[in-house]
């Protein structure tokens, strides 16, 4: 089994939408695929359960369906930061809980699985632990995506350097288009982050816009994820 955490270099870059698109061209390569959201900070009430959109997305671009309630073991109505959240609901969240949550998701057999944080890889989940303890606890290698807007280089390579420093991998990085107006000399950032991260490079995605999964083979390369 393939088994990777989903990092961002900062909140709203695009994470749920990379992993929707690895997901299906996983699935599209003859592999089973889940993706997981343990911890979710904004959620509305469906019925008698609070649903996160990015979880919904995970659920609805994974081959493996499992019960809303596996998916997003923790979702939080509040849309803040997720130690704010949790205490708003009175919920108590700790990296080794959601750790084994996402375990007991992962039992059954699945070829790529991701599992996606919330914000970037420092934001709090308790007043003692962050985002990067749930990633810690579960060691899985780490897919970083990196919204490629102004100032993006300088949020990538710390965000790169707290991984490396908490001892996980970079298994690759995904550049994510957040405008449909590129940013200015998009291309030099992009070569510039090849460089400077020193990690394989998956792909570029465009703004918004779900490619048909012949163009989604062109633009992203999962072969170069390794566990």
């Amino acid at each position: 089994m393939k088994k990777f955490f989903v990092a961002g270099t900062d909140t709203e870059v695009g994470k749920t939408y990379v992993s929707c698109r690895l997901l299906e061209l996983a699935h599209h390569q003859g592999m089973s695929s889940l993706g997981l959201k343990p911890v979710a900070a904004g959620c509305e009430l469906e019925g008698d359960e609070l649903k996160n959109e990015d979880a919904v997305a995970l659920m609805q671009s994974s081959s493996i369906k499992l019960p809303y309630a596996q998916v997003n073991p923790m979702a939080l109505p509040d849309a803040c930061s997720p130690h704010i959240a949790a205490a708003l609901a009175g919920r108590a969240v700790s990296a080794s809980r959601l750790a084994g949550y996402c375990r007991g998701a992962l039992m059954q057999k699945i070829d790529f699985a991701l599992v996606e944080g919330a914000g970037g890889w420092r934001v709090p989940i308790s007043p003692r632990e962050t985002m990067a303890s749930l990633a810690v606890e579960l060691n899985y290698p780490v897919i970083l995506v990196v919204g490629l807007r102004l100032g993006c280089i300088n949020h990538a390579l710390l965000t790169a350097e707290a991984i490396r420093k908490d001892g996980l991998r970079i298994a690759g990085w995904v550049g994510n288009q957040l405008s449909s107006v590129p940013m200015p000399y998009l291309e030099e950032n992009i070569a510039t982050l090849k460089s400077a991260l020193d990690a394989p490079f998956v792909g570029v995605l465009s703004h918004d816009v779900k490619p048909e999964i012949d163009s989604l083979s062109k633009s992203l390369d999962i072969n170069c994820l390794t566990v």
